[in-house]
């Protein structure tokens, strides 16, 4: 599929990774859907993509919400006259050891809320905005692509019970739905992303940076700009679907 003429949803778009891939897409002559929680940043976004070509249209949306997430979709649909691209990029952080343990006794506990609200939003979210997408794009008759964002630490890493469990629900969800919606055109894949500078990154302690750049072969940190042509790459290969990117520069938890 080329992205040129084509409308792309882009969920957590107003920052970070979910910006940059909107910028390359946007760039080829895409038309964007950003969907974020922050109004501001929102239209700090649409500011910095309004040089593009295609059309930028932003929707303020919890996207653990249902209704929000029906109706947001509903408007884009008609905002747009259909849906050709989605990315579920929109995701949180709330680490914390399963059980942090002091002297032989357990000192503290990963709290329910803690955990589940990284699900709420990594998992459920990407469940309800990729249900949305897919309905219009059957109903509408039209091929799509889904790509739902997940990371190295699916595998499991220290800290990061709620995070891991969540990207690995992302990548089952990922296979399952590209064996359920391929016989209507639509292909779904996943990347998994390993560590990327962000202002995060950049703020992190020199001992610490260092210690987490000999975990990679490459020697540095992702770029926001590989993960969008990652992106780019799966839109226009019409012969990858179910299967997992992983752009991590080779590092192993």
């Amino acid at each position: 599929m080329q992205v040129n003429g084509k409308t792309i949803v882009i969920t957590g778009g107003a920052q970070g990774l979910g910006l940059a891939m909107a910028k390359h897409f946007a760039d080829k002559g895409a038309s964007i859907a950003l969907i974020d929680m922050q109004q501001e940043m929102l239209v700090n976004a649409k500011s910095e993509l309004g040089t593009t070509t295609g059309v930028i249209r932003t929707y303020v949306c919890n996207v653990t919400q249902e209704q929000e997430v029906e109706d947001t979709f509903n408007q884009i649909n008609n905002d747009f006259g259909q849906i050709d691209g989605l990315v579920n990029n929109a995701g949180i952080l709330r680490d914390g050891l399963f059980l942090k343990v002091k002297d032989g006794k357990v000192a503290n506990k990963m709290s329910l809320e803690q955990f589940q609200s990284v699900i709420d939003v990594n998992l459920t979210g990407v469940f309800l905005c990729g249900r949305e997408a897919a309905n219009h794009m059957i109903n509408n008759g039209n091929k799509g692509v889904i790509i739902n964002m997940s990371s190295v630490a699916r595998a499991g890493n220290m800290g990061q019970t709620n995070y891991a469990a969540s990207k690995a629900g992302v990548v089952a969800m990922t296979t399952t739905w590209a064996r359920e919606l391929g016989r209507y055109g639509i292909r779904v894949a996943a990347i998994a992303p390993g560590v990327i500078r962000t202002a995060m990154t950049d703020a992190m302690k020199p001992e610490a940076k260092e210690r987490l750049l000999k975990m990679k072969p490459v020697g540095r940190l992702g770029e926001a700009d590989e993960i969008a042509h990652t992106a780019n790459f799966i839109f226009e290969n019409d012969f990858v679907t179910g299967r997992v990117m992983e752009i991590d520069g080779g590092i192993t938890f």
